[in-house]
């Protein structure tokens, strides 16, 4: 297993995801950098954060400045803003950082439905990610299989699994090592970046299947060795 990262960017911790996502890993002792398009909005996030686990670390910068402030940044926007939001941050990274994205291309985020993908001409958003960002900052997809309201329960009991593709062995230990930090998180090495299509896509099917029996399923694949990473 990688290194493990002590702090984290959170770029979209206002949305249901981002924010239950921030709540684990600052409960966990993460200190959480929240990055949003407006400073206030950050900064209101970051409160937020604070009443939700108290005695955390936690601050709120503009997106460009907090993609800026840690060496993991993970990406949990709307489909919609995803490239030029990309696009944005990558203007103020530097090599070596490392991109978790778990942005989805589901057809809600342009008014379809959530069962349903949008075609992205890279492949998948990550690969989208991948292809925005400069030379040297490297994109790794997790986390699309975690439901936002189990994760952002802190009194809930997580048992499931997160995929985690990339193109580098590394990368991957890398994100496994800060996402395992929340007690109950599995993560699985699935494959590289090309991956990402088929990943982000189970995120409509759990939505399907969570729509059909009203609950928040995840993800727990079976036979594999005691030792992932």
């Amino acid at each position: 297993m990688s290194a493990t990262d002590s702090s984290v960017t959170i770029i979209g911790a206002s949305g249901a995801l981002g924010f239950a996502l921030a709540v684990r890993l600052a409960a966990a002792g993460v200190e959480v950098t929240i990055g949003s398009r407006e400073h206030s909005r950050a900064e209101e996030t970051a409160e937020r954060l604070l009443a939700a686990a108290p005695g955390c670390r936690v601050n709120g910068l503009v997106n460009a400045d907090a993609a800026a402030a840690h060496e993991i940044v993970v990406l949990s926007v709307p489909f919609r803003s995803h490239q030029e939001t990309v696009a944005h941050i990558g203007e103020a990274m530097h090599e070596g950082q490392l991109v978790i994205d778990a942005t989805v291309p589901l057809a809600a985020s342009v008014g379809g439905r959530a069962t349903r993908m949008l075609g992205v001409w890279q492949g998948s958003a990550a690969q989208q990610a991948q292809e925005l960002l400069p030379e040297g900052v490297t994109v790794v997809a997790a986390l699309h299989t975690v439901s936002a309201a189990t994760l952002g329960d802190l009194g809930r009991v997580l048992d499931e699994d997160v995929l985690i593709v990339g193109d580098r062995r590394v990368d991957k230990a890398r994100a496994a090592a800060l996402i395992g930090q929340i007690e109950g998180l599995r993560c699985v090495d699935a494959g590289r970046l090309e991956m990402a299509r088929i990943v982000e896509s189970l995120t409509a099917l759990l939505i399907a299947v969570n729509g059909r029996y009203k609950t928040h399923a995840g993800i727990s694949l079976t036979g594999l060795p005691d030792t992932l990473w």
